[in-house]
């Protein structure tokens, strides 16, 4: 799944910029996507339209410049990595506290748990770029690194 968001990404500048679903779904097959990586991707990103239309729309309602507490099952479920990059994309500015609800949420959809730090990064990716967000360049090259080839210390 993790795979065709990036391509995703990479090959459609807008969410609006992609097909509809089964138009999608053929080009993905086409490229070699399989069917079930397919179904769950799209899956995903149906899941991710609903609750964004449901966190912008509490957004207008509410006001919320609050510190955000990380309940213990989203602890749990999250794990402290990825809490951890989550906050850092808050306090530098790159993620709104309405887009980090929506990153939450999908983050747990995934259904890995604890959500390694690289899925994390993609989960961010596409919640910016699914509402057209600004991403700073280095922030994006922050989301886009490849935590594995990275030395470890």
């Amino acid at each position: 799944m993790f795979d065709i968001l990036v391509y995703l990404f990479e090959n459609y500048y807008t969410p609006q910029a992609c097909p509809d679903a089964d138009v999608l779904a053929h080009k993905l097959a086409a490229v070699g996507f399989e069917h079930e990586d397919i179904n769950e991707a799209l899956g995903w990103l149906y899941g991710l339209a609903q609750t964004t239309e449901q966190c912008i729309t509490l957004a207008q309602t509410t006001q919320s410049n609050g510190h955000r507490i990380f309940t213990d099952s989203e602890y749990q479920a999250l794990g402290t990595e990825a809490i951890g990059f989550i906050s850092f994309l808050e306090s530098s500015g790159a993620l709104p506290a309405v887009l980090r609800e929506i990153l939450i949420e999908r983050a747990q959809a995934a259904n890995e748990s604890p959500v390694p730090l690289e899925k994390i990064k993609i989960i961010a990716l596409m919640v910016l770029w699914s509402q057209e967000a600004e991403i700073d360049h280095l922030v994006l090259e922050e989301l886009l690194a490849d935590d594995r080839s990275r030395p470890s210390h």
